[in-house]
């Protein structure tokens, strides 16, 4: 396990790994973190600033943590901004692991009228900091999804075109080509653009991943395929062939398996395509449908010049989760090509 210790001491890698154990921790967790429903909508909340906590109430003077409740008031003409409507007679403390009326056991809430909006509201009154909790179960399983369909796919076709090599090599690899020279966005855009308009969300999803796993094999294919030209000449798949094993036996049982290392840290490489890919289509419409909530829909926010002007906090925590997630893989990936490096395994 030279690797594992290797993987273990560099630093960024464990940063990458730490990352991603908090990111898909609290995915998994988002009805326990979200203090709300990413559907709830707050009367008279719309573009609400992230909530401000006092600790010491206006009226009485007490010490303890809580919100008031806070509305939209009239809009300035002069400055285009809506003025904040604050109601100190109605604090409401804040309170932890507290279960809702449907029984769902939250991290925290308020027990009165006011809500607490870590992150603000977007333009439905909607609690942004839940919808973005709840929208990274889209956006971050879109990665897993797609990689477990296209690695598969592009580990296979690699190693048949590179064990059979001639005209099945040569029918597989122009293909692979092709494909490789359409750009991936424009194809994912012009695939997404004919899905019926009718569709769910999760059904919409599930099309985004298999567009997107579907365009993404290529590239894997083809350096499998030369890895595979150089490790079918190796005795131990020459003696499989000499001791009568069929030829898919052989390619998967001997040939793919000595690909593994490079599979492993080309998956993890690949990871943040596909969640970006998700990010884009969605942010222009043709992934993730209102009123479900992922990463990349919430960006479309920014095509509102003044909501990126007077409302900054609806656009940047989508964005920069986005980068933080395909920094961590990016970290965690390169960590993996360095202790899985032959050359320094020997060492």
């Amino acid at each position: 396990m030279h690797w594992w210790r290797k993987l273990r001491l560099n630093p960024l890698a464990r940063l990458g790994a730490l990352l991603l154990i908090g990111l898909y921790g609290v995915a998994l967790g988002a009805n326990f973190f979200a203090p709300y429903s990413p559907y709830e909508t707050q009367i008279n909340g719309s573009l609400l600033p992230p909530t401000q906590i006092y600790w010491r109430d206006a009226n009485s003077g007490d010490f303890f943590p809580h919100v008031y409740p806070t509305t939209q008031g009239s809009v300035n003409l002069e400055t285009g901004e809506r003025e904040i409507q604050v109601d100190y007679s109605q604090p409401s403390a804040l309170r932890v692991l507290h279960r809702d009326s449907q029984g769902h056991l939250h991290l925290f809430d308020t027990t009165g009228p006011a809500k607490i909006n870590l992150l603000g509201t977007d333009e439905q009154s909607r609690d942004q900091f839940s919808r973005l909790l709840h929208g990274s179960r889209v956006s971050l399983s879109v990665g897993l999804i797609g990689i477990a369909i296209s690695f598969p796919l592009g580990m296979v076709i690699g190693g048949i075109a590179g064990y059979f090599g001639g005209a099945v090599d040569a029918l597989l690899m122009r293909f692979v080509e092709v494909l490789m020279t359409i750009p991936g966005i424009y194809l994912l855009v012009a695939l997404a653009a004919v899905l019926p308009p009718g569709l769910t969300s999760v059904q919409r999803f599930l099309l985004i991943v298999l567009i997107t796993s579907l365009v993404g094999w290529a590239g894997l294919a083809r350096v499998i395929r030369g890895q595979v030209l150089a490790i079918k000449e190796e005795n131990f798949v020459q003696a499989s062939q000499v001791m009568g094993a069929g030829a898919f036996y052989t390619i998967v049982r001997h040939v793919l398996p000595q690909t593994a290392t490079y599979g492993i840290i080309a998956a993890t490489l690949a990871i943040p395509g596909f969640i970006l890919a998700e990010a884009v289509l969605s942010f222009i419409g043709l992934g993730i449908q209102q009123p479900d909530a992922s990463w990349g829909n919430m960006l479309t926010l920014a095509t509102n010049a003044s909501i990126l002007v007077l409302q900054p906090w609806l656009v940047w925590p989508p964005a920069v989760l986005i980068v933080i997630t395909s920094l961590a893989f990016n970290l965690l990936g390169d960590g993996l090509r360095d202790a899985l490096d032959p050359r320094t395994l020997k060492s």
